[in-house]
């Protein structure tokens, strides 16, 4: 089944890529390896703001790792030409998590992002990570990932 059935048969949609908030571009190829610039917790209904082990909860975490991915994929269609199928493997995630300083659930949270892209992808979506506090991130969010991806 191609990555782009698997995402509809869970129900999504990639969205366009988001544009970028400051100077720089979203991905960058190198060889046969795409870096993705971080993407923000954000869908639909704007920006998935909070911090966890204060007024987010490690559940809406989960749910602000997980747009964080769906954009990810987002980007890596836009730079392969709209063409999802030429990923062959994602290589790595940094995941950073706009935490208390006594906050330590960081890994349970970026397992959103993980979980999706283990389902959506397979065995392509295997991969390295980390998963990082953050004093603040931009815009107030929860969530922003970075990734490394190979493609075809």
């Amino acid at each position: 089944m191609s990555f782009t059935a698997k995402l509809a048969e869970m129900g999504i949609t990639l969205p366009d890529a988001p544009l970028p908030a400051a100077n720089y571009v979203p991905a960058v190829r190198s060889g046969d390896l795409l870096f993705v610039s971080g993407q923000i917790s954000a869908d639909a209904s704007g920006m998935m703001v909070g911090k966890l082990g204060d007024d987010a909860t490690i559940d809406q975490g989960v749910a602000a790792a997980r747009a964080c991915a769906i954009s990810l994929l987002a980007q890596v269609k836009a730079a392969c030409g709209g063409d999802l199928e030429q990923l062959d493997q994602v290589v790595k995630l940094t995941g950073f998590v706009n935490s208390t300083p006594d906050f330590g659930d960081q890994p349970k949270v970026i397992n959103g992002a993980s979980d999706l892209l283990a389902e959506a992808l397979g065995d392509a979506g295997k991969h390295s990570r980390s998963a990082v506090s953050a004093a603040s991130l931009p815009f107030g969010v929860m969530v922003e990932i970075e990734g490394i991806f190979r493609l075809k």
